[in-house]
Parts: C-alpha cells; sequence; structure tokens
C-alpha cells in the first residue's frame, strides 16, 4: 500500500526520480553538519542512549512485572516486542534526529508538517518528566547520606523517633497484617514525613530540598558544555551499574533463600502467554523502557555524524536494555528469597513494584547482608547513576528545542550557552519543589500517572503515523539508503508499515479500555486532582491537534487542498534540481487522498476489530487451559 509517497520506491523504473530526491533530501543536513556540534566518538554516542534507556524502571519494573506475568514466560513476549517493535522504532528515531540534524520539534516540522506539533509534544513531555524525575535522585541521596558512619542502618530497627512503634516490625510482617516493616516507616516518616493525601500538602521537606539542589548541580555539571561534557560523563554513569549489578548478584546468589527467589522469578507460567494483556504489558515495557516518544533519542541522534552506523547502535542500545532488565531481575530475585527466607514469608509477601522496590524492600535487604556499609552506599550511587544518564537526555531535549528554536535571539541575550542550560535547569528545579513537600508524594504519583503512561501513549501512536505513514517507509529507506549506503531490509519495512502501527494501537485501545484512576497505596485521589492529572497530559497533547489546524490555516486554498499540501515533507523541498518532487506533488489528487483515507480508515477498523477478537479468543484459551 501507497502511503503518499507518490513513485518514490525502488525499483528500477523510479530510479531516475529517486536520485532527484535523494539529492533534495541531501541539501539539507550537508548545511547544517558545519554549525551543529557532534559526539567526540562512536562510544560516547553508545554510552548515551544505553544511559538513557537504562534507567529506574529496568530494576523496579521489569523484574516485578516479569515474575507477575509468567515468569520466564514473560521472555517470550517481551522478546517478540523486542524485535518487532523496539529495535524498529528505536531505528527509526535514530534514522530522523541522525539525518535532519535537528531536534524533535523541527525535524517532525519538516518530515510531516501536518503533525508538527507530535515533536513539540515530546518537548513538553519530557520537560514535565524531568521537573519530577530528579525528585527520585534526592530520594537516592538522602538514602545515600544515611548510609554512611553509622552501626546500624537507621531504616533497620523500630527504636527510632519516627517509628510508630505499636504498628512496627523490623522485618517483614507480610501483606496479611497490618504492622508496617521498619523501612516502610523510614520511608513514609522519615523521609517524605507523608501526610494523608493530597489535600494536605504540608511544608518543605528542607533535607529533601537540600537534596534537590544538589541533583539538580550534578545534572547542570554534567551537561552543560552539551554533548562535549555527557560525552565524557556517560563513561562512568553508563558502565558504573554494571560492575555493581554483578557484585550483587554475585553476593545475592550465596545468599539463604536466593536460589528460590530466583526460581519463582523464572519459573514459567505457560497460561498466561493466552492471555493478551501480558502481551501488551510486554510492548508497553519496551516502548517505555526505550524511551520512545520522549524526544530524548532524536535529540541524542541529531549530534550525530552523517554517516554513523545508526542500525549498529540500535541494535547494541536494545539488547543492553534488555540484558539489563534480565540481569536486575536476578540481582533483585535473589535478594527478594534471601528475605523470604530469614522472615519465613512468601515470596510473593515481599516482591513489589515500583519506587517502593528501590526505596523499601532493598534497603531493607541491605541492612541484614554482611558488609551492608560496602552495599548499601554502592547501590545507592548505582540509582543515582541510573537516574542521571535519563535525566540528561531529558534535559537535552528542551536544551535542544530551545537552541533550534530561539537561538539567534536566546544565545546573544545570555552570552553563553551555559546560562542558558543553567535557566533551563532552574526552571525545572523550581517545579519540582512541589513533590517535596511532605504530601509531594501524592503529587509525584499523580504526575507521573498522567505523564508516563497516559499522554506518552497518545504520542507515541501519532508519532509513529506521522513517521511511518505520512512521510512514508519509502523515504525512511532513502534517508538510511543516504546515510548508510544501503536500504533497510524487508523486516524493517513490514514493522514500521504494519506491525509497530497496529502494535502502538492495540496499546493505545487497552489503556483506554482498562484505564484506572490513579492511586497510591490505598489512598484514591479526588476527583479535583484528577482533572489537574488530565490537565498535565492535555499540555503535551494539545500541540497535536493545535499544529494541524496552524499549518492548514497557513495554507492557501480550499481545505481539501490544504490537507493534501500538508503532508509533503518540506525536507524533500531543498533542492531545484529535483523535478521528481514537483512530479510527486501533482500526484497527490483528491481521488487518491480519499483512497489513501479510506485505506487507512479500513486498516484502523481491521486492527480494533483484531484487538477486540484477540481478547475474546484469549478468555476462551484461558478457560480451555483450566479445563486441561
Amino acid at each position: 500500500m501507497d502511503f503518499g509517497v507518490g513513485n518514490l520506491g525502488e525499483t528500477s523504473d523510479s530510479r531516475g526520480s529517486g536520485t532527484a530526491d535523494l539529492k533534495g533530501i541531501a541539501e539539507m543536513p550537508a548545511d547544517a553538519e558545519a554549525q551543529r556540534p557532534t559526539w567526540s566518538g562512536r562510544l560516547e554516542f553508545i554510552l548515551a542512549t544505553v544511559g538513557y534507556a537504562v534507567g529506574l524502571g529496568n530494576v523496579w519494573r521489569f523484574p516485578y512485572l516479569c515474575y507477575n506475568s509468567g515468569g520466564g514466560a514473560f521472555l517470550i513476549p517481551y522478546l517478540t516486542m523486542v524485535l518487532v517493535c523496539g529495535i524498529p522504532l528505536l531505528f527509526m528515531e535514530f534514522t530522523v534526529g541522525q539525518y535532519t540534524r535537528l531536534g524533535p520539534v523541527h525535524a517532525f516540522a519538516k518530515i510531516c508538517p501536518l503533525l508538527k506539533g507530535v515533536g513539540l509534544a515530546t518537548v513538553f513531555i519530557s520537560f514535565v518528566f524531568c521537573t519530577y524525575y530528579n525528585v527520585l535522585m534526592s530520594w537516592a541521596l538522602y538514602y545515600l547520606f544515611n548510609s554512611f558512619g553509622m552501626e546500624t542502618l537507621p531504616w533497620k530497627s523500630c527504636n527510632n523517633t519516627w517509628n510508630a512503634v505499636g504498628n512496627c516490625s523490623s522485618g517483614f510482617p507480610g501483606n496479611d497484617t497490618h504492622l508496617q516493616s521498619a523501612s516502610q516507616q523510614f520511608f513514609d516518616n522519615r523521609l517524605l514525613e507523608k501526610t494523608r493525601g493530597i489535600e494536605d500538602l504540608g511544608g518543605l521537606r528542607w533535607e529533601l530540598f537540600g537534596c534537590l539542589v544538589l541533583a539538580w548541580v550534578i545534572v547542570y555539571l554534567c551537561i552543560f558544555k552539551g554533548v562535549k561534557s555527557t560525552g565524557k560523563v556517560v563513561y562512568f554513569t553508563a558502565v558504573f551499574p554494571y560492575f555493581i549489578l554483578f557484585a550483587l548478584l554475585i553476593n545475592n546468589v550465596q545468599l539463604p533463600g536466593a536460589k528460590n527467589g530466583i526460581l519463582y522469578f523464572v519459573t514459567p507460567v505457560w497460561s498466561k502467554l493466552f492471555e493478551v494483556k501480558v502481551w501488551l504489558n510486554a510492548a508497553a515495557q519496551v516502548f517505555n523502557s526505550l524511551g520512545i516518544a520522549f524526544g530524548s533519542m532524536i535529540s541524542m541522534a541529531s549530534y550525530n555524524k552523517f554517516n554513523n552506523n545508526i542500525l549498529r547502535d540500535a541494535l547494541i542500545v536494545s539488547v543492553a536494555n534488555s540484558f539489563t532488565s534480565i540481569l536486575a531481575g536476578f540481582v533483585i530475585f535473589s535478594a527478594v528469597g534471601y528475605m523470604s527466607h530469614i522472615h519465613n514469608l512468601p515470596v510473593d509477601n515481599i516482591a513489589t513494584d515500583g519506587p517502593g522496590l528501590v526505596f523499601v524492600v532493598y534497603p531493607e535487604v541491605l541492612s541484614t547482608m554482611p558488609a551492608f556499609q560496602l552495599w548499601a552506599p554502592l547501590f545507592f550511587i548505582m540509582l543515582l547513576c541510573l537516574g542521571l544518564d535519563s535525566q540528561f537526555a531529558t534535559v537535552e531535549v528542551a536544551v535542544t528545542y530551545i537552541k533550534d528554536e530561539f537561538g539567534a535571539k536566546v544565545l546573544p541575550f545570555l552570552k553563553r550557552e551555559e546560562l542558558l542550560v543553567l535557566a533551563v535547569c532552574f526552571v525545572c528545579f523550581a517545579l519540582g519543589i512541589p513533590h517535596i513537600t511532605k504530601g509531594g508524594i501524592y503529587v509525584f504519583q499523580l504526575m507521573d500517572h498522567y505523564t508516563a503512561v497516559v499522554s506518552l501513549v497518545f504520542l507515541a501512536f501519532f508519532e509513529v503515523v506521522a513517521v511511518c505513514w505520512i512521510f512514508g517507509v519509502p523515504r525512511i529507506s532513502l534517508m538510511i539508503r543516504r546515510m548508510l549506503g544501503k536500504s533497510p531490509n524487508i523486516y524493517f519495512r513490514v514493522c514500521w508499515l504494519l506491525l509497530c502501527p497496529m502494535l502502538v494501537l492495540c496499546i493505545l485501545v487497552s489503556s483506554i479500555i482498562q484505564y484506572t484512576p490513579p492511586h497510591y497505596g490505598k489512598y484514591e485521589y479526588p476527583v479535583w486532582a484528577e482533572w489537574v492529572g488530565w490537565g498535565v497530559s492535555l499540555v503535551s497533547i494539545v500541540w497535536i491537534p493545535f499544529g494541524a489546524i496552524q499549518e492548514i490555516y497557513n495554507n492557501k486554498g480550499s481545505l481539501l487542498q490544504k490537507i493534501l499540501i500538508n503532508p509533503v515533507p518540506t525536507i524533500l523541498q531543498h533542492s531545484s534540481r529535483s523535478p521528481g518532487v514537483i512530479k510527486n506533488l501533482k500526484e497527490w489528487s483528491p481521488l487518491r487522498v480519499c483512497q489513501l483515507v479510506q485505506s487507512v480508515s479500513a486498516l484502523a477498523s481491521d486492527l480494533l476489530s483484531a484487538c477486540c477478537s484477540l481478547i475474546g479468543l484469549s478468555h476462551l484459551l484461558e478457560k480451555f487451559v483450566r479445563l486441561l
């Protein structure tokens, strides 16, 4: 099916027009390369993208998701989604960034003017994300400082001023009692000084305020010189966590009960493979872990040299991300098995996901380990490294946008680029202050739910539509052939044309059907807080229709003519020696566009029907397995 790309195929009959198009495509990056800075070496880009992809979610989400979705059997849908969704979409984002040598806003404005709002939406979602993500780094710093100079770790016992003595257990009481562990009370009553709800934010936690200031100072010092400074920092921040993970694994597997925890993690439950939710969870995990649709991968790839082998880089990043997730699963569940052995509790009474895993469960594990004075600081330094790499990339999205859009006006005023980075960091720090109030955990959970879950799925769908369908797979292939000397194989073209849009649409439909209001533990948010959350989501999503309306309004002619002109990528219009482009524009007849819209609508209808059929089929298969 031809998604509005004219005769841009790669057959021998179209070789002449294809060559002309290549000339048109190639001209813009040639001008940009002379001005835009680049990574000092290929390894710096790989480490930066691996560091961004490998974050806290690999440690606190994947292990729990794996054991809760079929154990070892979950690896089948997970690795399948890596192959058909993760690698192709990452390769696509690398292609857009490296070829255009622009941040996501200007890149999307050139490849798909009608959906140029997708680029601006990625900037806003990354900006909102980095305002609260660094709060996790302040927590890690707080735990790190409390790990030094003490005979016992402060979250080990109930003999502290912040403990509710009648409700405290020095070990894990299990999920079936009203008691709380000492580590849970340290997190709630000492770190957060948690209030009863978002209605009561309380005052500032001044210790966390100082930790947040320090976290932003670290981020600034690592990125203030752009890719030149970030490229050097990632040699440590991207590599060091692997030394700690392997050291913890070697230590943990020698502990009593570790074998039971690992078996609980990897033992396959084959019946789970017949549940659609498990496959959708696998796709969502791959999507979120690789950071698709945040714009960070496009921004970092824009600093590559034009002929850098992005296919190799996409494979390395995807493999490293999946390997780290599995490695973290063994580390976490070997420790959870050890705790279940000590407290004589089932593993599922201890295992959890989210921040509670790394700030409640694992600190409790560390407090009982031999040589905890060594392992506790190393673990929290590892968390800092994992979080900082992701923070670098999201802040860089905002900085790149400001430089690309307002650089000529802003940089003469600020005199130095370092001051621009400082201004962005300060604004993000100021917007993060509500998260370090005594009720800040409720604000944090609300922002995370509506940013990293709701907004991201909508944004990802429109990104895939803009690049894979409107811009078109043949045009992506031409860009790759210009950079790498050969076109992508049939595997990538099929994934871009059918499989990736289908999977993203399935995730979007599933997210809408299975939507649940945000909550924190047993606390349910008031209605006004949910409206605030939807407002946060709209901050990023609203730019997509706004951008489309602006483009249609600015073009001349009838409404149909305006829509016909919009899908044409302006990146193909830079060369007057490109008659193939003019020819292709004339082929956008109203009849052809109507056929295109009808075909896309039919495909979307078929995909929705397939989703419903799969859900029904999964229920039947599940009943059949139970009968067996």
